[in-house]
């Protein structure tokens, strides 16, 4: 096994240990949350509220990565943050404290996200990009799968949604100590990619500039699985136990799908950025306006559009800026997706409690429109 696929498996086994953790906690942070008393409109605000922080504030770590060409010690910062936040979920006895903490772990992935993303594109440059993300994506599922399970099996057995909480500490210890034998088998990942092409270093492409707002126009649409768990539950569609299985399936096909489009993207990269909005926008309907079949459908098609826009999405970024400003393009990036998730979590959480049918309207609108964007972009061979 080459180096460079090494080093992708590394922060794999990193990234599948958080997983664990804090998707864990994520499949049941909506029921969680209605639980303490939050309303509908609460929940979607607080999901929205959390992806703005952890895309949002990716612009100012992307930035001060690349300046300080610290990418591990950005790496360890938002790693403890993120994973030291999911066990104490386990103490929060109020829906705003437990609020707190969620938007904690989100700041903490803000943190490292642009950091490890720009590593990653050094690596994948050996491998092609499409299957390096893809590779590291689906190695990131697993743990993405696991922890709804986990924390389905230990909600059944206990009843406890804080015995839930406190197990997740054992995997993100885990997860620490892969981060450290990684920083001491790849101290400079970046030397997988030597410079072999001229760049335009003074400012990001025009091409960069249309993907993203692009992209913000898929979150503005994407529901947030906290609004949908909060569907499930308030319809009595599943018992508690068994939304985070639910989670569970969606994070499978997330893999899945990773791997296929990854390995597609680097054949022909402009059809595989497509699929991203084509399966959010045919989710949309399913997940908020049928029954359980439907849901679960949806659920499907929401964990393929998440795998397209954790591994084509970011190979197709890596291709359109230099190496030496990855990270910030990939921070800029985030944090413009953030800022569209947030309002559009936020209103779609205000229409849930008025309209399904306003919501469903919005939400394909918004991801049909992202399709459009994405067909221009020249950058993309």
């Amino acid at each position: 096994m080459q180096p460079a696929v090494r080093f992708i498996v590394c922060l794999g086994i990193v990234s599948l240990f958080a997983d664990i953790t804090y998707e864990g906690a994520r499949s049941l942070s909506g029921p969680f949350l209605a639980g303490l008393g939050a309303s509908a409109a609460v929940v979607g605000a607080i999901g929205g509220a959390g992806e703005f922080i952890g895309y949002g504030l990716r612009y100012l770590s992307g930035l001060l990565a690349d300046r300080m060409r610290r990418y591990w010690l950005v790496l360890f910062l938002g790693y403890g943050l993120n994973l030291a936040a999911v066990p104490m979920l386990a103490l929060a006895g109020t829906w705003q404290l437990a609020a707190v903490l969620l938007l904690l772990e989100r700041f903490g992935k803000a943190i490292r996200a642009p950091a490890r993303d720009a590593l990653l594109s050094h690596a994948a440059s050996q491998t092609g990009r499409g299957w390096g993300f893809g590779l590291h994506e689906a190695l990131d599922q697993i743990g993405a799968v696991t922890g709804p399970l986990l924390v389905a099996g230990v909600l059944a057995k206990q009843g406890s949604y804080s015995a839930a909480f406190a197990m997740l500490a054992i995997p993100a210890a885990c997860a620490m100590l892969a981060l450290t034998s990684g920083r001491l088998l790849y101290p400079a990942p970046l030397d997988f990619e030597p410079p072999n092409r001229r760049w335009d270093t003074h400012s990001l492409p025009r091409v960069f500039w249309i993907y993203t707002a692009g992209a913000a126009l898929l979150a503005f649409g994407f529901a947030d699985f906290a609004l949908i768990a909060f569907h499930v539950k308030k319809a009595a569609l599943l018992p508690d136990p068994w939304i985070p299985v639910l989670y569970a399936a969606a994070m499978g096909t997330d893999a899945i799908a990773a791997l296929l489009l990854g390995a597609w993207f680097d054949r022909a990269p402009r059809l595989p950025v497509l699929f991203a909005s084509l399966f959010g926008l045919l989710a949309s309907p399913l997940l908020f306006l049928g029954s359980l079949s439907w849901v679960i459908a949806g659920m499907v098609l929401w964990g393929a559009s998440l795998g397209a826009q954790e591994s084509v999405l970011r190979a197709a970024l890596a291709e359109m800026v230099p190496p030496h400003r990855r990270a910030t393009a990939y921070g800029i990036f985030h944090g413009l997706f953030g800022l569209a998730w947030f309002l559009g979590s936020a209103l779609l959480g205000l229409l849930y409690e008025r309209n399904m049918l306003a919501l469903v309207a919005v939400s394909v609108a918004a991801q049909a429109a992202s399709i459009a964007l994405f067909r221009k972009p020249a950058g993309l061979r």
